[in-house]
């Protein structure tokens, strides 16, 4: 057997001895209770009638000092809750100024654009004309004593038409509830310096063997946005074009 195990033994005999000791004397000071007199018995209960007065006294100030701590936690959290919401009113008055004020910057970004311009430019190789088919050669009929027929020649070549040329769209793209005020048209050679003020033509106006649209087109591109777009068609075969749409709109 362990030490620990010995000890603990020892630990509840003296337990179980004690309490047999206490009971025995319990009992010896009931009975000598009921041999007193009735007076002396209603003395004995004065202390038990203090006690149970001392029981309730501090059940009742338990509950009230449970209930104050109650109400206490409940005002703190009260407080809490009022400057959360404090706050949360601020932040949202914060962010309608700052939302007013983004839409405000924006708006007078998009309105300087619109003063200054939306450039859009493309740059178009130079037309290939279409193939000329060579006519087919036809077999000799005559006897061997007659010359061979020659080869048919095929004619040379010719340029582009304008109705060979692949036309290109340009579109520049503004803000869907802008109006159109002016678009610009320019084209000049690929490889010139000339200054696009220079080189700016007018709707259906031909120039060097290139032509605009006569009217430009608005395609809607989404409920904030929309694309005002012209064509362009160019069938010179020796020289490259570079063409410039400027859309110019109010808000």
């Amino acid at each position: 057997m362990s030490d620990g195990v010995l000890a603990a033994i020892i630990a509840a005999t003296a337990t179980v001895f004690a309490a047999l000791v206490q009971l025995k004397a319990s009992f010896a000071r009931e009975v000598a209770a009921r041999a007193r007199s009735p007076a002396t018995r209603s003395k004995s209960r004065l202390p038990q009638l203090v006690i149970a007065v001392m029981l309730v006294g501090a059940g009742v100030c338990g509950f009230a000092l449970s209930q104050w701590i109650a109400d206490h936690r409940r005002a703190a959290q009260d407080l809490v809750t009022a400057e959360l919401r404090a706050r949360i009113e601020q932040m949202s008055r914060t962010e309608g100024r700052l939302t007013g004020a983004y839409d405000e910057i924006e708006s007078s970004v998009l309105r300087n654009i619109g003063l200054q311009g939306v450039v859009v430019t493309a740059s178009v190789a130079p037309c290939k004309p279409a193939p000329v088919a060579t006519p087919a050669l036809y077999e000799s009929t005559v006897e061997a004593s007659d010359p061979p027929a020659s080869p048919a020649v095929a004619p040379p070549s010719g340029g582009c038409t304008e109705a060979d040329a692949t036309p290109v769209t340009l579109c520049a793209t503004i803000p869907a509830a802008a109006t159109v005020n002016d678009v610009e048209l320019y084209v000049r050679a690929a490889d010139s310096d000339a200054s696009w003020v220079a080189s700016r033509v007018m709707p259906g106006q031909e120039a060097a063997q290139a032509r605009f649209a006569d009217e430009p087109t608005e395609i809607a591109d989404d409920a904030t946005a929309k694309q005002v777009c012209e064509r362009f068609v160019q069938w010179s075969t020796e020289h490259g074009r570079v063409a410039r749409v400027v859309v110019r709109y109010t808000l």
